[in-house]
């Protein structure tokens, strides 16, 4: 008997057999048994997801003469006929080789005439996207009213290409790429049945290969067993493949973290003297800083398409890299492989490529930052302006950024402007908790001067000054104090402080957090106070948002020093 390949030898014969694509095999089954067959069909769907087959098998069941739970039973003469390519009552026509009208024509008056034995004749096109326009067209009239006995079954890979006229006479069903571990677990059956020896690995890089299309791996794996024979190891598969080895991404991963450029040229080599592709390449390590990024988001290697050794080798960056940096990575890759196609010496733009994703610096947080800026004000109290920017400097360059870095610390410097002009100075809302992380509030206090804040007046002695509290409030935190904006106290009733708050997001804000509030009253007055805010919008016609400073020297030591950090300038 002559060698029949993987792919046809291991066809499905019945609905059951279908790998992957129970969605449809299930409807199909309930369809047939409900007597509720439509007269058309279209498949649609990747390449070697079993469209052809399922419509092979539709084709057998409507004709079985002794169906077996919703499957054709194979063995009567109808279903032989079919399989042995001798059927009269199920035609199949290559759609790419009979596109032209006069098949189309003459497949029309065909459809006139009875079935000789079936209960159908059922029209199998493979590949209808390949018709012509006027092909089309010319079946649109019997799609629509086709006589009782036909049954149309198409097969196509780009469903796009078919009209919309075409598509809303049948009834379309979606074939969906095979997983991989589908197609791990059909061919480690077929290896056994066939006595042969093949490890996961191994299977992991078939499966893979294919990407989602079963008759691809059927193929991939004859063309194997052909170079490795019985006994199929993952060398010999990807020495017969010519697959990038997965420790050359790892090499990479592992030299951007130790910094070693040195890795980016013996990289290049090894892929120069193994022949492999450089567009592979970078889909390959597209696709390992994917995971990367996978593992370190999800804390887990579950959504990796990999064997379960090289899923472990992934969970050892979780904590070495930033999501950050690996979006930046990835952006940077895919930048690369389009400059690829446009460059004549791709090993030496695969090196360029290597070494600066080596020599990326880590992005700093916005926490991180500020913490080079809260040691900023730590510094020494007699240095001069002049100092301190060198020494913020010196932190930065020490932190392996430059000036630009800090998008909030701009170069301008503050000039001297006529008396006449003033500076507006708006806190800003925020809407979420002071339990977050604040940017602003992480900036304390940059005056040279002292950090004290209540006068060496005793606390108890203190009348419950509100305003004096609310300045307080500003002067510790932007943000906090920010909220404090606009309230009045309105009475103080049984060691309660009934405090009104004409903004509502603002009140909101001071409720969640009243025990910090709370507690922060408590330390400056030196009672043990309880706090109340209510809404007063009445108030908000008394105060407002906004200060006019007309004069720089009416500016505080606070304000000014966090005017000139931030490179502020008067406003006309």
């Amino acid at each position: 008997m002559n060698y029949i390949v993987t792919a046809r030898k291991w066809r499905p014969k019945i609905f059951d057999e279908v790998v992957g694509q129970q969605h449809i095999t299930q409807t199909l089954k309930n369809a047939i048994k409900n007597n509720r067959v439509a007269h058309a069909f279209i498949f649609a769907g990747p390449r070697g997801v079993g469209k052809t087959t399922t419509a092979r098998i539709l084709a057998k069941r409507l004709n079985c003469l002794n169906p077996i739970d919703g499957e054709p039973c194979n063995q009567c003469d109808m279903c032989r006929a079919f399989m042995e390519s001798q059927s009269l009552d199920i035609i199949e026509i290559d759609g790419a080789s009979n596109r032209r009208i006069e098949e189309i024509r003459t497949l029309r008056e065909s459809v006139k005439y009875a079935p000789t034995r079936g209960s159908y004749k059922i029209y199998i096109i493979d590949e209808v996207h390949m018709l012509t326009t006027e092909s089309f067209n010319a079946l649109l009239k019997t799609l629509e009213e086709p006589p009782e006995h036909t049954i149309f079954i198409f097969a196509t890979t780009d469903v796009h290409k078919v009209p919309l006229t075409i598509i809303s006479r049948c009834q379309r069903f979606d074939f969906r790429r095979i997983e991989m571990e589908e197609i791990k677990s059909l061919l480690k059956k077929i290896a056994d049945s066939e006595n042969i020896s093949i490890n996961d690995e191994a299977l992991t890089i078939i499966a893979k290969k294919a990407d989602g299309a079963l008759r691809d791996a059927q193929s991939l794996f004859d063309q194997v067993i052909s170079f490795c024979g019985n006994d199929i190891t993952e060398s010999g598969l990807s020495l017969m493949l010519n697959i990038i080895n997965d420790d050359v991404y790892f090499q990479v991963s592992d030299a951007i973290l130790d910094k070693n450029f040195g890795a980016a040229f013996d990289v290049t080599s090894r892929l120069y003297s193994n022949g492999w592709n450089y567009t592979d390449f970078l889909n390959g390590l597209t696709e390992h800083f994917r995971n990367i990024l996978t593992v370190i988001i999800t804390n887990d290697n579950k959504l990796i398409e990999s064997s379960s050794e090289i899923k472990k080798k992934y969970l050892k960056y979780i904590g070495n890299f930033s999501e950050s940096d690996l979006l930046r990575m990835l952006n940077f890759l895919s930048k690369t492989q389009y400059e690829l196609k446009s460059v004549q010496n791709h090993k030496l733009k695969i090196e360029i490529a290597l070494s600066q994703l080596i020599g990326l610096e880590k992005t700093s947080t916005i926490s991180e930052l500020l913490k080079t800026v809260s040691e900023f004000d730590t510094s020494s109290e007699d240095d001069t302006n002049g100092d301190k920017k060198k020494t913020l400097m010196l932190s930065y360059e020490k932190e392996g950024l430059t000036k630009k870095t800090p998008a909030f610390l701009p170069e301008t410097e503050l000039v001297d402007k006529p008396s006449n002009e003033h500076i507006s100075i708006r806190p800003e809302k925020e809407s979420e908790s002071l339990n977050q992380p604040q940017q602003i509030s992480e900036i304390k206090q940059l005056n040279v001067g002292t950090n004290e804040i209540i006068d060496s007046e005793s606390v108890s002695d203190k009348k419950v000054d509100w305003k004096s509290f609310t300045e307080n409030m500003l002067s510790q935190s932007l943000l906090r104090g920010s909220h404090l904006a606009g309230t009045e106290l309105i009475e103080t009733k049984d060691n309660i402080l009934i405090v009104g708050q004409p903004n509502k997001d603002d009140m909101k804000i001071l409720n969640d957090n009243i025990a910090f509030y709370k507690q922060e009253a408590e330390k400056y007055f030196n009672f043990s106070y309880s706090l109340e805010f209510i809404h007063k919008p009445e108030l908000a016609k008394n105060n407002t948002q906004t200060e006019t400073i007309t004069n720089i020297d009416e500016i505080s030591d606070l304000g000014k020093n966090v005017i000139e950090f931030l490179g502020g300038k008067l406003l006309k």
